[in-house]
């Protein structure tokens, strides 16, 4: 059958970011591009004109069309423009994760091979004792220092009076845009491959269609993060404007959106349940945003539209696809991710790749019409991109489910899956459940061994602040709101849970720790759970 949808890919002036920039810096060229907090805003204009001077400077470096540069920053409009820059030039934009050090540092480094990096001060130091592989220059942001092997420059060289010239070849939708990394905790970093079709796909009008460009978009995830990086270029595409902020904060989100003016916004499951838990104030009214993307959907949506007054959406993405799942406005099911969008095919499949039934648990896989609007592999590892590529779909590694209207809900990351006395659990559906008590700040369930074979629901919790959470309390509360398999039998409370940069929680880290010696055990403390009668 010919699809009915555009096959075509998009033309260089909607998706690689030299023409974008400069069709919006003639056309607007005094509105408003960047917003960080305490800073002026830079306009289309500035922003074009700072980013060709950066471009030029890197040139001079021997940086040129192909090539690949590290970047090494925390959220700014420095690690814009630089990100701008190095695409100006049709290289390849490496952004890697600011919590990278020892053996992970060294890793992508390696797996890069770049010879030139951009890195703030405070970063650039932990080169002094790694392997930088191919490394030659380091142009550093903030106090440079020496560092042995090394040529240091300070990032005042990237601002040059002249502009750099057209790139030595035409950039292309298909060429490579940016190298991302994924979090890595549960092996070796990949490099995920993205074309500049790639990122428009990701961050483009069937995919975000509740952005618009009078909207002004906060980036609170790291810009080395697909997180981050999508907001920029959905922004960019629309000639809408973005926000910048270091990291989230509970306790800073009213206020900084206040100052930067933002209309719209991303917010993990996690942020907005932080949000929600907050006291109700005047503050909750009182703010420009009109628009919340909560990925995953929690039970709490529905609340946070109406306290807040705003519209609330969700997605499905990763790193190494396109946002195949958009939702309707203000969705209310917990766990949905929305249906399908324009231009994607998705499939559930079982472990060979065999399509399960309607309702049934499998695989999620992903096809697009268009060409180059999935990533193009994992860096330097085949072996990595034809596991995840085989029999010609992209594999997520999420389990689904879809009902008869079409909608998809997310299960379980697959390996994240319990099996207890022969039911499968999904920790997810168990998270949330137990996220939605008031004294529950964040979550994690993981599987830990069981002496009867098979395995143990463990939930490990960390209470909001000023309260306190009662193991017992906690499980009389999930009894009536869940089957009794699903009930955990062990509880283990602590003062926050572990997550990387871009607050994903690290199950591995608790898998890893088990049964510590601060884990309640329902079953020692004599609490027994009845199994429902039919």
């Amino acid at each position: 059958m010919i699809s009915t949808f555009d096959t075509r890919i998009p033309p260089s002036e909607a998706c690689v970011v030299r023409p974008l920039l400069e069709r919006w810096a003639e056309a607007q060229p005094e509105k408003i591009f960047v917003k960080a907090q305490s800073e002026d805003g830079v306009s289309y204009r500035a922003m074009r004109d700072r980013v060709a001077a950066t471009a030029a400077a890197l040139a001079a470096l021997g940086v040129k069309h192909g090539d690949k540069v590290v970047v090494w920053m925390p959220n700014g409009v420095d690690c814009i423009r630089v990100w701008f820059a190095i695409n100006w030039l049709g290289a390849v934009y490496v952004p890697i994760n600011t919590a990278y050090k020892g053996h992970l540092l060294e890793h992508v480094l390696r797996n890069a091979g770049a010879k030139v990096m951009v890195a703030h001060a405070s970063l650039a130091r932990l080169l002094e004792d790694t392997d930088t592989a191919e490394v030659e220059t380091v142009v550093v942001f903030g106090a440079p220092a020496p560092i042995r092997t090394l040529r240091v420059l300070p990032a005042s060289m990237l601002d040059r009076a002249d502009a750099a010239g057209p790139p030595e070849a035409d950039i292309k939708p298909w060429d490579m845009q940016s190298i991302v990394y994924t979090s890595g905790t549960t092996g070796a970093s990949k490099g995920v491959m993205s074309s500049y079709a790639h990122l428009h796909a990701t961050s483009g009008v069937e995919s975000f269609p509740m952005l618009t460009a009078d909207d002004r978009f906060m980036c609170n995830l790291p810009l080395f993060h697909v997180g981050g990086t999508f907001g920029v270029m959905a922004m960019l595409s629309r000639g809408g404007s973005v926000s910048l902020v270091s990291s989230f904060s509970t306790e800073e989100f009213w206020p900084a959106l206040r100052e930067t003016g933002t209309t719209a916004v991303m917010l993990l499951g996690a942020m907005a349940n932080f949000i929600l838990k907050r006291p109700p104030g005047p503050e909750d009214r009182d703010h420009p945003l009109k628009k919340a993307i909560i990925v995953p959907l929690t039970d709490g949506a529905p609340a946070f539209a109406a306290r807040f007054g705003v519209e609330t959406y969700t997605i499905y993405n990763m790193t190494e696809i396109s946002t195949p799942l958009v939702s309707e406005v203000n969705p209310s099911a917990t766990g949905s991710c929305g249906r399908p969008r324009k231009g994607v095919t998705l499939r559930l499949v079982d472990e060979n790749d065999c399509e399960v039934p309607q309702g049934s648990v499998g695989e999620l896989v992903v096809r697009t019409d268009a060409p180059w609007a999935l990533n193009s592999g994992y860096y330097k590892n085949p072996e990595a991109t034809a596991a995840a590529w085989r029999n010609g779909w992209f594999h997520t590694g999420d389990a689904f489910r879809v009902d008869a209207d079409g909608t998809y809900f997310f299960v379980d990351r697959m390996k994240d899956a319990i099996r207890r006395r022969g039911e499968n659990i999904s920790s997810f559906e168990v998270e949330a459940e137990i996220a939605a008590h008031p004294a529950v700040n964040e979550v994690a369930v993981v599987p830990v061994p069981s002496e009867l074979t098979e395995e143990e629901v463990m939930c490990v919790v960390a209470p909001t602040p000023g309260q306190t959470i009662d193991p017992k309390e906690l499980l009389d509360f999930l009894v009536p709101r869940m089957p009794h398999f699903m009930v955990p039998r062990y509880v283990r409370v602590v003062d926050a849970l572990p997550k990387t940069p871009t607050q994903k929680i690290q199950k591995h880290i608790l898998r890893a720790a088990g049964l510590t010696d601060d884990t309640w055990d329902r079953e020692k403390a004599g609490m027994r759970i009845r199994r429902q009668k039919l």
